[in-house]
């Protein structure tokens, strides 16, 4: 009797012991092949989606994204977003149904300078990001930040993008201070040396273009160029492609470099333009 017990317990756990052997291959394939789906298949919606810089609102790219749909066949709508220091969101403008190539821009509340609040504004911007990547259902994007917003983008792509199911083509940034008022490469601040510290994390295939502004080859008035730079410790070598780009000229100054032409045509042909490469469309011109 005893035998006949001991011989069904081995047959139930040999029985186990297969199943699992069956169940865990095919889970693992099934896993795998789901995540592989997942990268294929980009979404139509590839929005733009900018920080702006520290005092600066979500008013900041009212000028650059009307000078951006001049003249386009591909009008782009314009959404809103500022995070509130409680994590919630207010929503102002709208997307345009059909619109796959929309603008968005992320600001906050908070919107102080210092490196405590930069850390702080990465975090609410994954916050945005999440609500966003849920409501519009896009698993990719292409980012523009503006002085603090590229050192924003920066601390979100090592500490947070990988937390969503997203990625990221291309960023650009423009009169990003990524060593602060530092004159001297030699010398790096603690938030520069975090961001190399950090930037192993950041996303291999990564096109990232940093533009410097300059009234006279040493700053564009409020952020030096050689902070700028820096840029360079932090990018080059980790993703895929990395260009400094000077922008020269009487609309070079800090404040006004969003609004350069030259900026705004560098938009146009490293942002938008090879956007719409990928996603294989001219336009999206569809009106409501």
């Amino acid at each position: 009797m005893i035998r006949k017990h001991w011989r069904l317990i081995l047959g139930i756990l040999a029985s186990c012991i297969i199943a699992l052997g069956i169940i865990i291959p095919a889970y693992q394939w099934m896993h795998e092949n789901v995540s592989y789906a997942r990268v294929q298949h980009n979404s139509r919606m590839d929005p733009i989606i900018f920080i702006p810089g520290s005092s600066a609102t979500q008013e900041r790219f009212n000028a650059l994204a009307t000078e951006l749909n001049k003249g386009s066949s591909t009008k782009h709508s314009l959404l809103k977003v500022t995070v509130q220091e409680n994590d919630t969101l207010k929503y102002s403008g709208r997307i345009r149904p059909n619109d796959t190539q929309p603008f968005i821009v992320v600001a906050f509340q908070n919107n102080k300078d210092g490196y405590s609040n930069i850390k702080k504004q990465a975090r609410w911007f994954s916050i945005a990001m999440n609500a966003l990547i849920d409501t519009y259902q896009f698993n990719h994007f292409s980012g523009v930040g503006h002085s603090n917003g590229g050192l924003i983008y920066t601390l979100y792509l090592e500490k947070y993008l990988d937390q969503s199911d997203v990625t990221i083509n291309r960023l650009m940034t423009i009169g990003s201070p990524y060593n602060f008022n530092e004159t001297s490469l030699q010398n790096h601040t603690q938030m520069l040396n975090d961001f190399i510290k950090g930037s192993s994390n950041l996303p291999k295939d990564l096109i990232v273009y940093s533009i410097a502004g300059t009234e006279d080859y040493a700053s564009d008035g409020i952020v030096p160029y050689q902070s700028v730079e820096a840029g360079k410790y932090i990018y080059q070598n980790k993703v895929k492609q990395y260009t400094e780009i000077t922008v020269t000229g009487a609309d070079a100054t800090h404040s006004d470099l969003t609004q350069s032409k030259q900026t705004v045509q560098l938009i146009r042909q490293d942002i938008l333009r090879q956007s719409n490469k990928k996603n294989g469309t001219d336009n999206n011109n569809d009106d409501d």
